[in-house]
C-alpha cells in the first residue's frame, strides 16, 4: 500500500500471504543437526548447539527441503522460535 514501509528480506513479520521467510541453519557443534529460524542471525536457536551457520532460505510460500511441512514449520517458530531437525547420514 502506498503509506506502507518497505520490506527487508531480513524482516520476521509475514508477508501479505501469511508466510514468513524462513532461514535454514546447521549447527557447527553437532553437524547431524539443522534448524529452522524466522532471523537471519538465529538469535533463537538453542545456545547448546552455537555456533550456528546459516546454508540457505526458504521464501515465502515456497516449500522448505528435505519434504518438510510449512505449517509445521511455522508454527514451531511461532511458538518457540525456531524449529530443529536431524539430518540424515548416508551408510
Amino acid at each position: 500500500m502506498a503509506g506502507d514501509a518497505p520490506r527487508n528480506a531480513d524482516d520476521p513479520t509475514p508477508n501479505a500471504a501469511g508466510a514468513m521467510r524462513i532461514f535454514i541453519f546447521k549447527s557447527e557443534a553437532s553437524p547431524d543437526l539443522g534448524a529452522f529460524c524466522r532471523d537471519l542471525a538465529g538469535l533463537q536457536l538453542p545456545s547448546q548447539f552455537r555456533p550456528w551457520r546459516v546454508v540457505g532460505a526458504v521464501a515465502p510460500g515456497k516449500d522448505p527441503p528435505y519434504r518438510l511441512s510449512r505449517a509445521v514449520i511455522e508454527t514451531a517458530i511461532n511458538e518457540q522460535g525456531f524449529q530443529l531437525f536431524h539430518l540424515r547420514t548416508k551408510g
